[in-house]
């Protein structure tokens, strides 16, 4: 449902000056990133670590070791699924791709408390993986840093269930009711404010964050113009495999991303080539 034309109500203006209080003084609600996650990723970028190093650090976590396990023995990683130990797993699928499995594994929507919006909160969160698998996919084909574009892409959505709990909460505590026409505007107008909010308290590489907080308008990203444009493309890619009805191939195609990231059209749709295998690895992520 479109946002733009919507009238807020005087209740919902109040819940926005709120809002706007607590983005301006950094007082948002930001749920910590589980920490086995953040050494994961910490981990995963530094030269001198090993397997036996993120093995040891995911097996403190039983849940996660086996949530991992099963994602990297999933027909989308491991076809022939006999993945035995993590550190078989770490060596088969790199540090890289387990780190990103953990922190896939690790935010979920189970860090978000947001009642009666479960089924909508779980659509933003298949949208965002699916954001960064396609943005990785770009990197891989520009020959860019693909870890970067698979963070910035799974994180650039991430003030959407974020500022959706908080309007939620404040609505509680001011005992008002505020209609989904006005949650979802609020949601809209506030969602990337609180995005960037979340990734700083994340403390994510500086690219990742640059990438985020432009993708919307990445040719004004002052260092990170390649990896805004691949989250900007990844999401349009991802949403054209989750909602072909929102955006056809037509669409995908001619967007102006793709000439920034000089793709073009025949690779452009070479790329959608990939789209079983995205496909696979989202519901391997996602299950």
């Amino acid at each position: 449902m479109s946002s733009e034309s919507h009238v807020l109500s005087s209740q919902a203006q109040a819940i926005a000056e709120l809002l706007e209080q607590l983005i301006n003084d950094a007082a948002i609600e930001v749920p910590m990133l589980p920490e086995v996650a953040n050494k994961a990723l910490l981990l995963a970028q530094n030269p001198d670590s090993d397997a036996t190093e993120m093995a040891k650090l995911i097996q403190s976590d039983q849940s996660l070791a086996g949530h991992v396990m099963r994602i990297a023995n999933s027909v989308a990683y491991t076809p022939l699924a006999n993945l035995v130990s993590l550190q078989q797993a770490i060596a088969r699928l790199g540090m890289g791709l387990i780190s990103e499995i953990a922190l896939a594994a690790s935010i979920g929507t189970k860090l978000f408390n947001t009642p009666g919006y479960e089924d909508y909160v779980e659509q933003l969160w298949r949208h965002a993986l699916a954001s960064g698998l396609w943005a990785k996919e770009i990197a891989r084909h520009s020959r860019t840093n693909v870890e970067v574009a698979f963070l910035a892409g799974l994180l650039h959505s991430m003030g959407r269930p974020a500022v959706l709990q908080s309007i939620l909460d404040l609505a509680k505590q001011q005992a008002v009711t505020l209609s989904p026409e006005d949650i979802t505007a609020l949601e809209s107008n506030y969602c990337h404010s609180v995005t960037t909010s979340v990734i700083n308290a994340w403390k994510m590489p500086s690219l990742v964050v640059e990438a985020v907080s432009y993708y919307a308008d990445y040719k004004k990203a002052p260092n990170a113009l390649t990896q805004a444009a691949q989250v900007h493309a990844g999401a349009l890619y991802a949403t054209h495999m989750l909602h072909e009805d929102e955006l056809d191939k037509t669409g995908l195609l001619s967007s102006p991303v793709l000439s920034i990231l000089n793709l073009y059209q025949d690779e452009a749709e070479q790329l959608l080539t990939h789209t079983d295998a995205v496909k696979n690895r989202l519901e391997g992520l996602s299950s």
